[in-house]
């Protein structure tokens, strides 16, 4: 990170490093006098050797009267990164940089491309979602429009809950996510290097009569992943809750097809299974209930042992049963139609 100061003031600093440095005291030492990072401090003397190489260079900012430029910039952005010969369409202010180059002739920092980019034309960094190339869009959208109001009517026919049900994992490495710290200290969050786990089965179930949603689960013990016996036990242990429902999932992550679990549906003619369409797990409410324990919850959960996450496990796992109206909103965030009108239901008032 930059240190903080104008342009003149980082080469001050920058200067009375090297001559720190040249007087034989220890980079560690220089870096933690003067504030700053170690790799800075290795590297500004093989900057001091060319000329000039420590001075602060100027820096050619986006005229706040530039206009012609950004709506030049503005028409070629949405054309995609790879209509300008990059391997995709996501842009970087690297990328942005190089196309104002290109096209205006002008060179600008990236960085002030980005600034330009956030503040003049509202393109705010942002994380790009991951989609599978192997998804069928088409079946996706065929599953939206026919299977899935289909299912929720033969549900509501039978008076049967609907169980939207999925399988993870939560692994003793933590989920790191940014805390506070002081500017140049970098926090260190000790933990095992292990790929220790615990499985999770999860089931998200509207009611027929649309009252508020359940959440039902179950945990394995050790370090062990479901199959085909573990899958049957929890339609088992969810069917002593409700009488009758229908079960979707995505049969690549849950051991449907094992001789155990059909055989266990064979016997149980009131539970019906219905499938998710293939590599779209944004469709599954469930989904974002892994998601929130994983990456809210659990983020910089750095158990020192098995038994102690799941503990943490079950205690965020919990906090959206005792909520149900978040589970409303995780059904809602799906934008899953769940009445047979194929309008989104709402939980009824308290």
């Amino acid at each position: 990170m930059r240190p903080p100061g104008t342009a003149a003031e980082r080469e001050h600093l920058r200067k009375r490093a090297v001559a720190a440095v040249c007087d034989g005291q220890p980079p560690a030492t220089v870096a933690q006098v003067l504030g700053v990072h170690r790799a800075s401090v290795y590297r500004w003397p093989r900057m001091a050797r060319a000329p000039g190489g420590l001075d602060a260079q100027p820096v050619r900012r986006l005229p706040a009267r530039s206009d012609d430029q950004l709506r030049q910039l503005q028409a070629l952005l949405p054309q995609g990164a790879s209509r300008h010969g990059w391997p995709n369409d996501l842009w970087t202010a690297a990328r942005a940089a190089e196309v104002i180059r290109r096209h205006v002739g002008a060179r600008h920092h990236p960085e002030h491309v980005r600034k330009a980019l956030k503040r003049r034309l509202g393109w705010p960094s942002q994380k790009p979602q991951t989609k599978a190339k192997e998804r069928d869009e088409g079946a996706i959208l065929r599953w939206l429009d026919e299977e899935l109001p289909r299912t929720l009517r033969e549900a509501k026919a039978r008076d049967a809950h609907v169980a939207f049900l999925d399988g993870s994992c939560f692994q003793l490495t933590p989920t790191v996510r940014r805390p506070l710290a002081p500017r140049g200290r970098t926090p260190v969050l000790p933990c095992w290097d292990r790929r220790d786990q615990i499985s999770a089965i999860r089931a998200i179930t509207p009611s027929p009569r649309w009252y508020l949603p359940g959440l039902y689960f179950e945990l394995l013990p050790g370090k062990e992943n479901f199959h085909g016996a573990e899958a049957a036990a929890f339609l088992e242990q969810l069917k002593r809750h409700l009488p009758r429902f229908t079960v979707v999932w995505d049969r690549k992550q849950i051991p449907s097809k094992s001789r155990v679990v059909k055989q266990w549906l064979a016997r149980h003619p009131s539970v019906v299974a219905e499938d998710f369409p293939g590599y779209a797990p944004e469709l599954n409410p469930d989904e974002l209930v892994w998601g929130r324990v994983k990456y809210g919850r659990l983020s910089n959960c750095a158990a020192p042992g098995l038994g102690e996450l799941r503990e943490r496990v079950r205690e965020g796992l919990e906090h959206p049963r005792r909520y149900p109206y978040e589970l409303w909103n995780f059904l809602n965030h799906t934008d899953l139609p769940v009445d047979e009108e194929g309008e989104t239901a709402r939980p009824m008032a308290a």
